[in-house]
């Protein structure tokens, strides 16, 4: 079902970038009217929801208060679906605030998850022993990933809906900021075609890794190939402008209903959002290390053997 799975097992990295490279469309065949391009990815993130949730029963929604997970959950419900959202974060955690706030507004069945520095120390050392890395961002956003992962097996949640892939869809990331200099379209539109093909190595791996290992699969609708084809193939002056990122993706989650305050809000990466990054530094500290990187090589010298 995924793209990127073959016989359950990830794809080959050259085989992933060769299918992305199969679908890139030209800059100048992009669709120009709002409304119908709102209205054709609608529809194939509905079908992409649907078709993931055939014969499942219930499943579960790595819910971060974002507006992709948002969505997720805002189209299960319309759809009277059986479902559990699942949140995690440290003190302090923006995600888990907002993943609150929300569900209490649309009567999401949440479950989450305050962690103190020692669960998320022990997070942190079991993504460390399947990754085999010690990279900050694959441990920090691993982690992350990781405990919200465990917090849904303790509900026996085998199937678990993620909202991987917008960020680069829907030009995300600072660096589609970085592509839009000078209010250039063309080169943020080959921005986010080359952040997909990368996908692979900065994304895919490491969730596929974790996610195995845990024995737990993870679906994602917004990596659906009809929903890659759809998004890739809107304009992205409806992506990104001087203000806001994901602008045509947050128009539709408040088409869904979703309130202002939550379809615009400036959602940080899972790390920060989470307040990982802040609990790895006082971590790394108590351990009497002057960097993360230096903490996570001496996690990794401990976990691997």
């Amino acid at each position: 079902m995924e793209i990127y799975l073959k016989n359950n097992n990830l794809v080959e990295k050259e085989s992933w970038e060769k299918l992305i490279s199969s679908m890139e469309s030209p800059f100048d065949s992009l669709e120009t009217n709002k409304e119908r391009a709102k209205r054709k990815l609608r529809e194939a993130i509905e079908k992409a929801i649907i078709k993931r949730t055939q014969n499942i029963g219930h499943f579960g929604i790595l819910f971060s208060g974002g507006v992709d997970s948002t969505l997720l959950a805002l189209i299960c419900k319309n759809y009277n679906l059986n479902f559990t959202c699942y949140s995690i974060g440290i003190e302090n955690s923006q995600d888990l605030d907002f993943a609150q706030q929300i569900a209490k507004k649309h009567s999401l069945n949440l479950k989450f998850k305050l962690m103190n520095l020692e669960e998320m120390e022990n997070s942190i050392k079991e993504t460390l022993k399947i990754l085999k890395s010690d990279d900050i961002v694959w441990a920090s956003v691993g982690s992350v990933v990781y405990a919200v992962l465990r917090l849904a097996l303790q509900n026996n949640e085998k199937i678990l809906f993620s909202g991987l892939g917008t960020e680069e869809i829907f030009a995300g990331y600072q660096r589609h900021e970085e592509a839009f200099q000078n209010d250039n379209f063309e080169a943020l539109h080959k921005e986010c075609w080359s952040g997909l093909k990368n996908m692979w190595q900065r994304d895919l791996l490491r969730d596929f890794k974790i996610a195995s290992n845990l024995g737990v699969e993870v679906r994602t609708p917004y990596m659906d190939e009809s929903v890659i084809k759809a998004a890739m193939s809107v304009h992205p002056m409806y992506k990104l402008d001087k203000e806001q990122k994901k602008i045509i993706l947050r128009e539709i989650a408040a088409d869904y209903g979703l309130e202002t305050e939550f379809a615009w809000r400036k959602k940080k990466a899972a790390q920060y959002g989470s307040n990982f990054v802040k609990g790895m530094d006082k971590l790394a500290k108590k351990a009497g290390f002057s960097t993360k990187k230096e903490y996570l090589q001496h996690i990794l010298n401990q976990v691997v053997k």
